[in-house]
C-alpha cells in the first residue's frame, strides 16, 4: 500500500488560531517534513475557496498556487489535489498551468480531477451551478484536452462545453506521457466510465462494501472501453483519529470538536465530527487502523491518501501512524 498525505490548508478549518501571516510557513514546514520522510509518497490539498461544513471567514488558500509553492520548496514528494473541480478553470489553461508546475517540480504533479460539487462556492465564485449531467461532460471533455495538450503539445476540440482550437503547451510536462490523472468520484455510470477510459488512477469510497461495488464497476467499464482493469491504480481518502488507547482516540475527537465549536457552533461541531471520523478506517488505536486498512488492501486499495486535522499543531498522532500503521501495510 502506498500513502499520501493531505496538508492542511484551511478549507477544514484545519489553520483556526493561526495568524494567516504564519499559515504558508506553517504549510511549508509541514510539506518539507514529509518530503523528508519516505513513508509519504505525495502530499494533497483540496482544491476549494470556502470552508467546511459551512462557508466562514476563515482561510482556504487555493490549491494550484500552493501546488506550485510546493514545487519550488521539495524535491522528492509527489504533489497532488484532491480533487481539482474542471469547472472553475478553463481546461486547456489548466492543463498550462500544471505543466509549469511538473517542470518547477522536475515531475511529480499528479492531476486530481473530478465534476466539482460544493455548490455554494461555485454561486459565490460566479459559475452558476449546473446540473451534474453538465458537469460531468464538462469532465470528460476537459480530461481529453488534458491527454492532447501533454501528449502532443497543442489541444483541439469542439465539444458542447469546451471549444480549443490549437491551444499550445509548450513546453511538455516533465513526465513523459504526460501528468497522470486521477479521476475522482463514485458515479457508476459516467464518472467511473470517465476513470476507465482515461485514468491511471481512481478515488472512491474507503468502506469495504460501496469500494468493491464501485470497484467492479470499474471493471466493467474498462472491459467496455478497452483498458486495463489492473493497470489502474485505486485509491481513497481516509479522516484519521489515532491513539495508542481506544480512549487517545476519542481525545483527538474531543480536541478537534473543541477547535470547531467556536467557529460553527457545538452542535454542528460535534455532528462534523462524529460523521466523518467515527466510522473512518483511519480511527482507533493502530492496530484497530491497520486491521481495517489491510481489509480493504485485500480487496485492492493500493493508494491511502489521509487527512490529520490537528497537523498544524500536533504531530504526535502522524508521528504514531508512522510508526506503528505504515510499515504494518507496507
Amino acid at each position: 500500500m502506498r500513502f499520501g498525505i493531505f496538508i492542511p490548508q484551511g478549507w477544514r478549518l484545519d489553520l483556526v488560531g493561526i495568524d494567516p501571516a504564519a499559515q504558508w510557513g506553517v504549510m511549508r514546514d509541514l510539506a518539507q517534513r514529509f518530503d523528508a520522510n519516505d513513508a509519504w509518497e505525495s502530499l494533497w490539498v483540496y482544491d476549494h475557496f470556502h470552508t467546511v461544513p459551512v462557508p466562514t471567514e476563515e482561510a482556504t488558500h487555493e490549491a494550484w498556487t500552493l501546488m506550485s509553492a510546493f514545487a519550488a520548496s521539495t524535491s522528492r514528494i509527489r504533489l497532488g489535489q484532491m480533487c481539482t473541480a474542471m469547472s472553475y478553470r478553463n481546461p486547456a489553461y489548466l492543463a498550462k498551468v500544471a505543466a509549469t508546475v511538473d517542470l518547477i517540480s522536475a515531475g511529480r504533479v499528479d492531476m486530481g480531477i473530478g465534476a466539482g460539487w460544493y455548490e455554494h462556492e461555485w454561486r459565490a465564485y460566479g459559475y452558476g451551478f449546473p446540473p451534474a449531467a453538465e458537469r460531468l461532460g464538462r469532465l470528460r471533455e476537459g480530461v481529453e484536452i488534458f491527454r492532447q495538450a501533454w501528449s502532443t503539445g497543442t489541444a483541439t476540440l469542439d465539444g458542447k462545453h469546451y471549444q480549443v482550437n490549437g491551444a499550445l503547451v509548450h513546453p511538455l510536462p516533465s513526465q513523459e506521457g504526460g501528468i497522470p490523472i486521477w479521476v475522482a468520484g463514485g458515479g457508476e455510470k459516467v464518472t467511473l466510465r470517465i476513470a476507465a477510459q482515461y485514468a491511471q488512477y481512481t478515488n472512491f469510497a474507503g468502506n469495504p462494501e460501496e469500494f468493491a461495488h464501485k470497484s467492479e464497476l470499474l471493471r466493467g467499464h474498462c472491459a467496455a472501453v478497452g483498458t486495463d482493469f489492473d493497470a489502474i491504480t485505486r485509491s481513497a481518502n481516509f479522516n484519521v483519529a489515532i491513539g495508542s488507547t481506544a480512549a487517545e482516540a476519542e481525545e483527538r475527537l474531543a480536541a478537534l470538536t473543541a477547535r470547531l465549536t467556536p467557529i460553527i457552533g457545538a452542535d454542528r461541531a460535534k455532528q462534523q465530527v462524529e460523521d466523518t471520523f467515527r466510522g473512518s478506517a483511519a480511527f482507533g488505536t493502530p492496530e484497530r487502523i491497520v486491521e481495517k486498512l489491510s481489509e480493504l488492501r485485500d480487496l485492492g486499495l493500493g493508494y491511502t491518501i489521509l487527512n490529520f486535522p490537528e497537523a498544524a499543531y500536533d504531530m504526535s498522532g502522524i508521528e504514531l501512524f508512522e510508526r506503528e500503521v505504515i510499515p504494518a501495510l507496507r
